[in-house]
């Protein structure tokens, strides 16, 4: 389809505007982040590395390098239980047929379609909530290991659709074929179906983890008072005028980490 010149100009100019709208705002807090003014003036009074310096020499449980490993702790357990729960549930929903898969199926997603607000309340409640079992009494209670368990929930969601993805692209005469070379189940995985898919699970689960590692609304209902994440501290710290630099030092360095892992889970997923 051929557009008019008129046509080509006028996205072109809207294509423009929503990336200055949208990465405008980024640089500038990059740019506040070496300011010498303890605000958001713009524009900058100097230029300074004190900053960046007294950020990462912070310490103790409430400090941003405490907040900023915390996060990632969580994000990589998380990520790699969802790997592999998000693989297994893809491999059975692709290969074999049963009763109910389009509910199974449908539920399974179902986290990443959910409010944030709303998984949040029912996994505290579900995490604070006494279970009796015969003589086993379990709680899991809010902390580290319900946020673990909160962030797999929705991160599960999208190792399973990149995987799920992969599996359907690929041609289904190649397990056939394995099984016709003698190859028994684990062969066949190994030399097959898992070098069709490690492309996918690698994007799966740099997504994962960034879906995790900035995520807000889930953690403040699972995360109980012993834990702080990033995104719980930024939250907090922004509202202090003295905390701003601070603020904008962590977020410029989580967006030059998180800006090259979304390109290459962006290439992986081509």
């Amino acid at each position: 389809m051929r557009f008019s010149f008129l046509t080509r100009l006028t996205l072109r100019t809207w294509m423009i505007v929503t990336l200055v709208f949208l990465y405008v705002p980024l640089v500038v807090v990059a740019i506040l982040s070496f300011n010498t003014a303890n605000s958001l003036s713009w524009p900058p009074k100097g230029f300074t590395f004190d900053w960046w310096n007294e950020t990462f020499a912070l310490k103790g449980d409430n400090s941003p390098r405490s907040a900023l490993w915390t996060s990632v702790k969580i994000a990589l357990t998380a990520t790699a239980i969802a790997l592999v729960i998000g693989t297994l549930a893809a491999i059975a929903m692709q290969r074999y047929r049963f009763f109910g898969k389009s509910v199974f199926s449908f539920v399974f997603v179902l986290p990443i379609a959910l409010p944030g607000i709303v998984t949040g309340m029912a996994l505290q409640n579900a995490f604070k909530r006494r279970i009796d079992i015969g003589p086993i009494d379990f709680s899991l209670g809010l902390g580290y290991r319900s946020l673990v368990v909160a962030h797999a929930t929705f991160c599960v969601v999208i190792a399973y659709n990149n995987v799920i993805a992969r599996l359907r692209r690929s041609a289904p005469n190649l397990l056939e074929a394995s099984a016709d070379l003698g190859a028994d189940g684990m062969q066949t995985f190994r030399y097959v179906t898992f070098p069709l898919m490690r492309s996918a699970l690698v994007a799966g689960g740099l997504l994962a983890f960034a879906l995790s590692f900035d995520e807000i609304v889930v953690t403040t209902f699972t995360a109980g008072s012993g834990v702080m994440t990033l995104p719980q501290w930024i939250l907090g710290a922004i509202a202090r005028p003295n905390n701003v630099p601070q603020v904008n030092v962590m977020a410029t360095f989580v967006m030059l980490v998180s800006i090259p892992v979304a390109w290459l889970a962006q290439k992986l997923s081509e």
